[in-house]
């Protein structure tokens, strides 16, 4: 598994690992990171990893089975326990690498799930873009300092067409010299105990979501009025995007910086990528073809928009980027219920975000077993004045007992969960019921 963040590649934001371990790097900090390692390691080799990677690549292939349970996007900064989460090491190269690891060990610890854990730590290729020649003007608000997540208001800076000119195409720029130095220092810190491999860019390239980064520039309201308003000029924009994320796409294909996953990586907004259907049978190791590889895409913002308007301003061009991959995945939090038979036109179609906002009675019944049902439960359930698991089981037997009574093959995702009014053990809790409760819904 990769212990390390993912940077978001298309607008520089998220973590990246440092440049090397530093002057600071000490003995004491080896030591603690070769520990948690350690411990992964062991973890790794259990027999159940594989039993639950073998879940996934049923459900990824359709196959009957039970409902498979993870947890995203949990609320880091409140969840804290008897100092399971301090960092110990004092380098920062050192602090980047024991943060993904404490966390994946808390998440086996305590809200395992259908997590599966891997012998391996990656080192990622270091791949930068130049940018879209925008990047956001926003006003923020914070309730919580230690919170990450934040509300922003967006300043309005896409107002006519000389504007979307200022749109650029990003040129990729890979820096092997960097690549492989950070990598030799991981792997001399974790020889012996652990693999260590380079991954190429795969996630979350491949979870590209264009009328979220437009909306950045145009403004939200903005938009969705000139929808209506202005449509033509809507069209020149979010063409103008599309081409720009292909044309990174191209390069990082003809670079050979892609990587597969078809493993333990999140695709879209769902679940895991295992499946035996990836990469492709004339696929040549060491160079990763888009036709390889799971791709997907969402437009969020129009989840209130006609089924005809999102096929005209959204997935008439995001299917110029989904028709590449080998097997796709679309949506996150627009509901979506009402909208299948638009999807069907994505080519190699697998798995379908079913936010918290769409009819569970209608969504069923549109997906059937054609496609992974990707549930996503509200996670205000997690954030009441009081805590109650009795309904938050109620809710998820409803959705199970509707989705098996027409054949859906369910995926349950619990993610964007912005706090837990700092009682961990609420998602603990919850974790332990909906992975309990899917085994009463198997075949």
């Amino acid at each position: 598994m990769s212990f390390v963040q993912e940077t978001n590649f298309w607008t520089g934001t998220g973590t990246e690992p440092p440049k090397g371990p530093g002057d600071e790097f000490s003995k004491a900090d080896r030591t603690v990171l070769r520990a948690l390692a350690a411990r992964i390691a062991e973890i790794a080799s259990r027999s159940e990893q594989a039993e639950t990677a073998s879940h996934w690549r049923d459900l990824n292939a359709l196959r009957p089975g039970r409902p498979l349970i993870w947890i995203q996007e949990p609320p880091w900064h409140e969840m804290d326990v008897d100092g399971e989460l301090k960092l110990q090491t004092t380098s920062e190269w050192a602090r980047y690498y024991e943060w993904d690891m404490r966390t994946l060990l808390y998440q086996w610890d305590h809200m395992r799930a259908d997590m599966v854990v891997e012998p391996v730590v990656h080192s990622p290729l270091v791949v930068h873009n130049t940018g879209f020649g925008l990047s956001e003007d926003v006003d923020i608000a914070v309730t919580d300092e230690a919170n990450t997540i934040i509300s922003r208001h967006y300043n309005v800076q896409i107002r006519d067409e000389d504007d979307i000119e200022r749109i650029k195409i990003p040129t990729v720029i890979y820096d092997a010299a960097v690549t492989n130095d950070q990598y030799e220092q991981l792997r001399q810190v974790m020889d012996g105990v652990i693999d260590v491999r380079k991954r190429g860019v795969n996630v979350p390239v491949f979870w590209i979501a264009p009328w979220d980064l437009l909306v950045t520039w145009w403004g939200i309201q903005e938009a969705l009025v000139d929808l209506c308003e202005r449509p033509e000029l809507v069209h020149k924009a979010i063409a103008k995007v599309m081409d720009a994320h292909l044309k990174v796409l191209d390069q990082l294909e003809e670079q050979d910086l892609l990587s597969l996953n078809n493993t333990y990586c999140r695709i879209g907004s769902g679940g895991l990528g295992y499946t035996d259907e990836l990469p492709q049978p004339d696929h040549v190791p060491g160079h990763v073809r888009t036709q390889d590889l799971w791709g997907s895409s969402t437009a969020q913002i129009l989840g209130s928009v006609s089924p005809r308007m999102h096929s005209e301003f959204a997935l008439q061009y995001e299917l110029r980027w989904l028709s590449r991959f080998g097997l796709t995945y679309y949506g996150c939090c627009e509901p979506l219920h009402r909208k299948m038979s638009l999807l069907e036109s994505i080519p190699n179609l697998r798995k379908v975000s079913m936010s918290p906002f769409i009819n569970v009675d209608e969504a069923v019944a549109n997906m059937g077993s054609r496609y992974v049902f990707s549930y996503k439960p509200s996670p205000a359930v997690l954030a009441g004045r009081e805590w109650n698991l009795d309904k938050a089981r109620h809710d998820l037997e409803a959705v199970f007992t509707k989705a098996k009574s027409h054949g859906c093959i369910v995926e349950v995702i619990m993610k964007d969960i912005s706090t837990l009014r700092y009682e961990p053990h609420r998602l603990w809790e919850w974790a332990q019921m909906a992975t309990d409760l899917s085994k009463q819904y198997g075949p």
